[in-house]
């Protein structure tokens, strides 16, 4: 639970994909009695950091020290959107996607638009972000549609009245747990998420988010939200379950409970780390990350910030098993390299090879001492329950893909 003092910190972004979905706004929801999905489309952003290892460090600072982290589009390679509708009629606005933080606000860019479903809560919310940028204004409720299957009624939403670092977006979408709202807006303890109000209000029977994605280098690079659920064409094996760990400050995020292994050899025994689309790239502790970088003989490059291997070396490259609630996870080879036809993007050269396994520079025993990011999760699909306090993991055509 993040304290009241504290607030949501818009750091780094994912450095893969721009995933952009389509929201048409209607008057009211269909009752879903099935999961509803949202396909979304993947394109390269054009501007960011060079160094996600140092973006992606920078949020994991903030979430190790108990506070919730949202993204900064202008510290990112890439970033993940989403086009929702405010009001009825509804008027159009494209938002950040987080995990990693909860609350959804707008008013970054676009004016909002108030109709006849607007509502002032009297509430002021002010957010400030780890790189001294922020939005504050007022705390309203609305009719929020993502699509013609999931419209809420009074969805709780901030409006800006002043803002930074959104480079031209208009807010955010938070996904994470609705403890992370504790404190941000000034009349109300928490204020229930959209996945909590699709599920109170009927519209998806069980409060459950399923992420699908593609990597980028594959031929059908693209991606999907389940809300209600997990889109089983999408998996090639069943979902297995960890529970959220009671280690904190994990347990307060989709915080699990995870050994990693490269090869044979153990290199972070079981300890509590999270699962963050909002992270690009595997981070580990200091410790594992040393154990990491001896065994595959990476030198760190100083332009990308990332572990670069000679092709020699990626030969002899093993795979990494990530163990969690009994059930191992096998990353391989390919899995651990960066999409070498991106490398331009990362200011990395036309014929490098990076790991995406970076260094978080804190020690292990921390409480949050790994981030499963983009990079592991474009290779197994994940299912965040809210309604069983768990994160689940399972296969998907492209766990063993050999596109990077």
């Amino acid at each position: 639970m993040v304290p009241p003092s504290s607030f949501s910190s818009l750091l780094a972004l994912p450095a893969l994909a721009f995933l952009s979905l389509s929201a048409n706004a209607l008057p009211q929801a269909r009752k879903a009695s099935s999961p509803a999905s949202l396909k979304l489309a993947v394109r390269v952003n054009s501007y960011g950091i060079k160094n996600i290892a140092a973006a992606d460090r920078a949020r994991f600072r903030t979430l190790q020290a108990g506070g919730s982290s949202s993204i900064n589009a202008s510290n990112a390679g890439t970033i993940y959107t989403a086009d929702i509708g405010v009001g009825s009629p509804a008027t159009s606005y494209t938002l950040l996607l987080d995990t990693g933080s909860s609350n959804t606000w707008i008013g970054a860019d676009k004016a909002y638009q108030k109709t006849s479903t607007s509502k002032d809560t009297g509430g002021q919310f002010y957010i400030t972000y780890g790189d001294q940028s922020y939005a504050s204004g007022e705390e309203y409720t609305d009719t929020v549609t993502l699509n013609s299957d999931l419209v809420i009624d009074s969805q709780s939403i901030g409006v800006a009245t002043d803002s930074t670092g959104l480079n031209g977006l208009d807010g955010l979408l938070g996904l994470g747990p609705v403890d992370l709202t504790e404190g941000t807006v000034s009349n109300a303890n928490t204020v229930p998420t959209v996945t909590d109000n699709l599920y109170t209000q009927g519209t998806i029977s069980t409060e459950v988010l399923g992420v699908f994605f593609a990597p980028v280098s594959s031929d059908d690079s693209s991606g999907e939200l389940t809300f209600g659920g997990y889109d089983a064409s999408k998996v090639t094996g069943s979902i297995s379950y960890v529970p959220i760990t009671s280690t904190s400050p994990a347990s307060a995020y989709w915080g699990i409970d995870q050994s990693i292994s490269y090869g044979t050899t153990t290199i972070l025994s079981t300890t509590a780390g999270i699962v963050d689309t909002g992270t690009t790239l595997i981070l580990i502790a200091s410790d594992a990350f040393e154990k990491y970088q001896s065994a595959t003989g990476g030198t760190l490059d100083a332009a990308t910030g990332l572990l670069q291997i000679t092709s020699d070396q990626y030969a002899q490259l093993s795979s990494l098993y990530f163990t969690a609630g009994g059930v191992t996870y096998e990353l391989t080879a390919n899995g651990q390299i960066w999409p070498r036809s991106l490398n331009s993007a990362i200011g990395g050269t036309t014929d490098g090879i990076y790991l995406v396994v970076a260094n978080s520079e804190s020690a292990s025993g921390s409480g949050l001492d790994f981030t499963n990011g983009y990079c592991f999760l474009e290779r197994f699909y994940s299912v965040y329950d809210t309604s069983n306090s768990r994160v689940g993991f399972a296969t998907t055509e492209y766990t063993h893909a050999t596109t990077n």
